[in-house]
């Protein structure tokens, strides 16, 4: 591994000029009227520095123009402007629109791969795609059938494909990608077919493959040094993504990355959350499960790791770890320092030291979570880093086959993929969140390739003795890790957030609403109910010199799968179908990019 470290460096020196191709990228991302990665920019801040809509006006928003995307199912991600460009994706079967904004959003190219439909089965939790990327003079798109294609961006022309996965054993794409440096990163879905976690990088000129990294297994298939890389501070020592699985469960174990990545290019560090280990009984797989449930550093070169991160070791409920990784720079006790903050699924705010992989905050940001009492933060001691577990929301004490109930959250977690976001007038983040609990009844199960994994039957539905409803918009203090205020909504909020300069912060509702609110107080200042539940993320850009707001509406993804698939049985969708049974009456499928102006 050291002799490997070596050669990478020179590697890395070698092609450092190669290594800046994404000039044109960052000048595209530092152009608030240009909205050029879905995160919003490297540092996942959803942030934008346009205030021509602000508090003062954002109740005059109309509508400026639609488009329909021409499918159905979940619209998740966000479109994307680049030089008078919009380019919109939608649901499987993944189309791709480039519409000309200079000309009432012409469509100048579309882009419809030929997918076998034999993926949607495969497909955990919805069709849905979160977006396509742009660098290079590409558009970035990831197939749900893993196949990864850099298309002109000007004609739409297929530049490059590669195959990334193989959904014959489960391995699927839901994510987006992360363009950095002169590289495309993704990752794989398919937690629940037994799939093996990775993210992969290739090179953006011509889709070669540079690096992957798995999520557990020996160390040259994890990349890291076992001497050097961390874990809370200490080397994580030889066999460490092995040596807590039983036998070779690991190369079966789940810890997929169909999450958002981000980057910090001054330490050429990425990061990026793993999912669920494999299967969802904990019974089946003895042991902390590593590096599954992990918040992941890498370098943006080689892939090797420099530290991590294990929030729930051994998971028993589906808390998946992927969620966006937002990064501040930001004082701590007087100094001024580079953070990494994360809501987890497991109902954790984590605040660390994206540099050192220090734990500084780990507080609970929903006062239903109930399965742990807290992390242990006291370096000293053993636990350091581990949460306490409640013994009676554990869903392996009573073994296989006993029904766990009252769990807090569900296993959609206190927060999904759907993005926070954090503004840097208020120094808050502004998070969409699930007030959801859980029955968990885990069984036995066998693994046979490309066949569902799972081992658990859920319920879900809203937390008790609270306001009701399932979801709530919050805004957080990462610093002291604590809830500044909270708004109460009927359903989950899964749709990803938006914070401006002009004091506003944007969010859509699974019924449909696209709300703005106050950045300091929370007060709702404009609602517009849009033709379907929204799951999208908030955007903004500019033309002609007038600022706009865009959101793709469709209900779906896992909370409106009911919908979006047709299902009524109330275990279906892993228990989601039940719990959100109720979205019936306040939506339909759709497939629109709503897009919202002030008068002229």
């Amino acid at each position: 591994m050291r002799k490997l470290l070596l050669l990478s460096s020179g590697i890395a020196v070698a092609t450092a000029t190669m290594a800046l191709a994404n000039d044109d990228l960052i000048s595209q991302m530092a152009d608030p009227g240009q909205w050029a990665i879905q995160t919003g920019d490297y540092k996942n801040q959803r942030y934008s520095t346009l205030d021509q809509i602000n508090a003062d006006n954002v109740d005059d928003l109309q509508v400026a123009w639609t488009f329909s995307t021409g499918v159905l199912r979940g619209h998740e991600g966000s479109p994307l402007v680049i030089d008078d460009i919009m380019y919109v994706h939608t649901p499987f079967p993944n189309i791709v629109y480039a519409l000309d904004l200079n000309d009432d959003g012409r469509i100048i190219w579309k882009y419809e791969p030929r997918q076998d439909p034999d993926v949607i089965p495969v497909m955990c939790c919805d069709t849905v795609n979160r977006g396509v990327a742009y660098a290079d003079g590409k558009i970035f798109l990831h197939q749900a059938d893993t196949k990864v294609v850099a298309l002109n961006a000007k004609t739409g022309a297929v530049e490059w494909e590669v195959v990334n996965g193989d959904p014959s054993v489960g391995e699927t794409n839901t994510a987006t990608v992360l363009p950095v440096k002169d590289k495309v990163i993704v990752g794989i879905s398919g937690g629940e077919f037994g799939v093996r976690g990775s993210v992969t990088a290739y090179h953006i000129a011509d889709g070669t493959l540079a690096w992957r990294a798995y999520s557990m297994g020996p160390d040259s298939d994890i990349l890291i040094d076992p001497e050097n890389t961390t874990h809370l501070g200490e080397p994580v020592g030889e066999n460490s993504g092995t040596n807590t699985w039983e036998g070779d469960q690991w190369m079966i174990g789940g810890g997929t990355t169909w999450g958002w990545y981000s980057a910090d290019l001054e330490e050429n560090l990425m990061y990026y959350g793993t999912g669920n280990p494999s299967t969802w009984n904990p019974g089946q797989r003895p042991g902390d499960n590593r590096w599954s449930m992990t918040i992941m550093a890498r370098d943006i070169d080689t892939g090797v790791a420099k530290w991590f991160y294990q929030m729930t070791p051994h998971d028993e409920w589906d808390y998946d770890g992927i969620n966006e990784m937002i990064l501040t720079e930001q004082e701590v006790d007087g100094q001024s320092r580079k953070l990494l903050s994360h809501f987890d699924r497991n109902g954790l705010g984590y605040t660390l030291d994206r540099v050192t992989g220090e734990l500084l905050v780990a507080e609970k940001y929903d006062p239903a979570v109930n399965w742990t009492t807290g992390v242990e933060m006291d370096p000293s001691n053993e636990n350091y880093g581990r949460p306490y577990v409640v013994s009676e929301y554990s869903t392996e004490q009573n073994g296989e086959d006993v029904n766990s109930t009252g769990i807090c959250p569900a296993a959609l977690g206190s927060k999904d993929q759907q993005p926070a976001a954090y503004s840097p007038k208020t120094e808050l983040m502004y998070i969409p969140t699930n007030h959801v609990c859980m029955d968990y009844e885990p069984f036995r199960v066998s693994y046979t390739a490309g066949q569902p994994y799972v081992g658990a039957t859920l319920a879900m539905y809203p937390a008790p003795d609270s306001h009701g409803g399932m979801g709530n918009f919050i805004a957080w203090d990462n610093i002291e890790g604590e809830i500044k205020w909270s708004i109460p909504e009927q359903f989950s909020v899964w749709s990803g957030a938006l914070a401006t300069a002009g004091d506003v912060v944007f969010y859509g509702t699974l019924e449909g609403y696209l709300k703005a609110i106050h950045a300091e107080t929370g007060e709702e200042l404009y609602r517009f109910k849009t033709p379907s539940g929204i799951i999208g993320n908030v955007m903004t850009y500019t033309h002609d010199g007038k600022q706009y707001i865009g959101i793709l509406s469709g209900i779906g993804g896992w909370a409106g799968i009911g919908l979006a698939a047709g299902l009524t049985n109330p275990n279906d969708g892993l228990g989601a179908v039940g719990g959100y049974a109720a979205l019936s009456d306040y939506t339909a499928l759709g497939g629109q990019l709503t897009v919202f102006k002030l008068p002229d």
